[in-house]
């Protein structure tokens, strides 16, 4: 044996091999010295490390502390959650899922690494949480296999930059904070309420583990998408933290037993609670944003925030708990409602619409028509006219509102209008009287199919829940008092008086009574038109309009006689608003809807301030609040309190049998098209109106077709609720009343001591 060449030989084999292991670590040296500067593409700065664009959607926050909704940019509705706010339980699962050396590597594991290139994968990836995170902040994903080992490298160097910069806690957050758990739900704060109704650090461990095994895929084990795949991956997640001490065998066993239950609610702007408001405040920021920005550029440009992703508070007065009663209150009333209205449309021809001729009926489909968004797509792709409206009489499948939920069908465009002018709509507005906060805000029955808001959009004539502005003028300035008695024989308003425009007007009472005198209080809560003229004909419509303005009527009103019996047409709003006044003493207080705005950091940078005027004196409001009181005593509004006979019970459920003190008025408008209530107790005042996109669509009778009948009883069910929720503080007690009040308010009474006092004159 030639043990020189033996010698040699090894010494070769030896050479050889620290030559090809010190190239190779050069070589990795150099190619990760090349990757750090950009030789494999463009790497993130040091400033992109410390400050990592993450867009924050802005949350809309209630004022009992419950998330609202978030405003995001598509694909971002990320709300950031702090590491301290996530529960042990879930950062356990994660890191024995994902990466059981979290703590002990420096944002790569190099024995993790070794066995995933000896064993191809087989048994485990490589990417640590640190990797996994420059890849969802920086890198992203290829499908080239080339790609995505040159991606690979910028995440190891990415990773080793962020362990640098950030703790083991800061890179768990952020983690958590940016994956895409699918459905609008972006980092574990949104993925908690929309996969399970509630916050992250709420989450039981058997649903932390179903999130935490959706970090492998959104899509393969969702819980939505994919039942049976989520829960064999959440019974992974459990053994791992079984396995590694987290959590004992006997749990792992009891857990891995339980079914995955899901309280899924999706967050967009068309679904959830609140949408109309939440749509408003949108819109609102959005203004605000315009006239504040947060500083200037070098050259003077203004740098607005972002309302996407900026990470905003928005602090609101809304009440979730009474925003829920509200919704339930429209949608059992409307749907039952609905039901009655369409079997009245069996029997028209003219279905859903009343009292107009085909050419009324033609102008309304093609005003429709035209204002769609088939029209609008069709219009900007250049197709002819004649070929759109050919296209409204094509059946295509398409999926439509019903209250028994979406209803898949074959239709044409031009059919779908008709089906949907046949749906009544609603808006409710609830105000706290003191603060102006409005606690609750239906602008419609669905927004996602129905889109205008008729709260703060829609104006509707407002009938007869005009007429307090009426009696409020007239106690003000001619000091009546509710037992103040007029005739209610027809008068005639000549055009020209106290500056009347229009024409001569005489109106008519509902059930053409016209004998006798009637109190000022009988005669608003049984609505009766004549004594209301008689009332203008004395002060003129100017000093009514001036008042109206002082409450907080927006709106322009023509200064003709018939406003007295609300032919004007207002909004929601304005006529919550400014009932406020006469609850609260004669002192008008703008609503307010948005408390504060605060930046991701907490920052303070808008707060509301109250804005009140003094409009009537203490003894007007009270007394005009004393005569809304008889509307629900003996007036169109006793139903509040008594059982109806026939139809109504049918319709609406009566009675609701309430006893406290309440002040309201009803409304209703010709034609029975809208239904109007404002009813008030000491601390909140709510308005409701009911009706159809178009006047012409409506009941053909008062027995259904007044306010009494469409909106009233939604208030009830929404204020039923409201007293049931005993913690929500909603007054029962008598109205107060001004120190030293003299005015009569006991008709009867005063009546009574009338007929003593003469007969002892005479």
């Amino acid at each position: 044996m030639d043990f020189r060449k033996a010698y040699r030989d090894h010494a070769l084999y030896i050479r050889c091999f620290w030559s090809v292991f010190i190239g190779a670590t050069i070589g990795v040296v150099v190619l990760f010295y090349y990757t750090s500067i950009g030789g494999l593409g463009t790497m993130p700065t040091f400033d992109e490390l410390e400050n990592p664009r993450t867009d924050l959607a802005a949350r809309i926050i209630a004022a009992d502390g419950v998330q609202l909704g978030t405003i995001f940019r598509a694909n971002q509705n990320r709300t950031s959650i702090s590491y301290k706010e996530i529960p042990q339980h879930v950062i356990d699962a994660l890191v024995a899922t994902e990466d059981i050396r979290f703590y002990e590597h420096s944002g790569v594991d190099v024995r993790g690494t070794l066995r995933a290139v000896c064993f191809m994968g087989t048994k485990g990836g490589a990417s640590t949480l640190t990797q996994q995170l420059a890849k969802q902040l920086f890198t992203g994903g290829s499908k080239s296999f080339l790609k995505r080992m040159q991606q690979k490298l910028k995440e190891w160097v990415i990773a080793i930059r962020l362990e640098r910069q950030y703790t083991k806690n800061e890179i768990i957050a952020m983690y958590l904070n940016k994956y895409d758990f699918l459905y609008q739900a972006i980092g574990i704060n949104s993925a908690s309420r929309i996969y399970f109704g509630k916050k992250t650090e709420a989450l039981l461990v058997e649903e932390a583990a179903v999130l935490v095994g959706m970090l492998k895929s959104a899509t393969i084990y969702n819980p939505r998408r994919n039942p049976k795949g989520a829960l064999q991956r959440r019974n992974v997640v459990l053994a791992q933290m079984a396995k590694y001490g987290y959590i004992t065998p006997q749990v792992k066993d009891s857990l891995q037993q339980l079914p995955i239950q899901l309280h899924f609610t999706k967050e967009g702007y068309t679904s959830g609670s609140a949408t109309y408001v939440r749509k408003y405040i949108k819109t609102w920021v959005e203004d605000w944003i315009k006239k504040h920005p947060k500083g200037y550029d070098a050259v003077g440009k203004p740098i607005l925030y972002d309302i996407y992703g900026d990470g905003l508070k928005i602090n609101v007065t809304i009440d979730a708990r009474m925003q829920r009663y509200a919704e339930g209150a429209v949608k059992k009333h409307l749907s039952n409602l609905q039901q009655h209205f369409n079997g009245q449309e069996q029997y028209n021809p003219t279905a859903p619409y009343r009292g107009i001729n085909d050419q009324q009926i033609n102008a309304i489909v093609e005003s429709a028509m035209r204002s769609s968004e088939r029209w609008r797509v069709l219009r900007k792709k250049g197709v002819a006219e004649d070929e759109i409206r050919a296209s409204f009489d094509q059946k295509v499948r398409m999926q439509v509102f019903s209250w028994n939920g979406v209803k898949d069908t074959l239709m044409t465009p031009i059919d779908s209008i008709r089906y949907y002018h046949q749906f009544l709509h609603a808006g409710l507005l609830s105000i706290a009287s003191e603060t102006g906060a409005i606690k609750a805000w239906v602008g419609g029955i669905d927004y996602k199919y129905f889109k205008y808001d008729h709260v703060s959009q829609a104006k509707r004539q407002v009938g007869s829940t005009f007429k307090p502005f009426v009696y409020a003028t007239a106690i003000d300035q001619l000091k009546l008092s509710p037992c103040h008695q007029e005739p209610k024989s027809k008068v005639t308003i000549p055009v020209g008086r106290h500056g009347v425009s229009g024409s001569d007007w005489t109106p008519t009472n509902t059930d053409n009574d016209y004998k006798g005198t009637m109190t000022l209080k009988k005669a608003l809560a049984t609505s009766v038109n004549t004594v209301t003229a008689r009332l203008m004909d004395k002060i003129g419509p100017t000093t009514i309009i001036r008042l109206a303005k002082r409450m907080g009527v927006r709106s322009e009103i023509a200064p003709v006689a018939s406003i007295c019996l609300g032919t004007e047409a207002l909004s929601l709003s304005e006529m919550v608003g400014a009932y406020s006044t006469f609850v609260n003493k004669g002192v008008y207080t703008e609503p307010m809807l948005i408390s504060s705005i605060e930046d991701k950091n907490g920052t303070l940078l808008y707060q509301h301030m109250v804005s009140q005027r003094d409009v009537l004196s203490k003894e007007s409001a009270y007394t005009t609040l004393n005569l809304m009181e008889g509307v629900t005593k003996f007036g169109s509004g006793k139903r509040l309190r008594t059982h109806a006979k026939g139809m109504h019970t049918a319709v609406t459920g009566y009675p609701y049998q309430f006893t406290n003190p309440i002040a309201g008025k009803t409304g209703t408008t010709q034609n029975h098209s809208d239904g109007w209530f404002i009813g008030m107790v000491p601390n909140l005042i709510t308005g409701v109106w009911v009706g159809a996109t178009h006047r012409a669509t409506h009941f053909r009778d008062i027995s259904e077709g007044q306010g009494a009948t469409m909106a009233l009883p939604i208030w009830a069910l929404y204020m039923q609720q409201c007293y049931q929720d005993t913690a929500l503080g909603i007054s029962d007690q008598v109205f107060e009343s001004p120190t030293e009040y003299t005015t009569v308010i006991d008709c009867e009474q005063y009546q009574q001591q009338q007929t003593t006092d003469n007969e002892f004159i005479f």
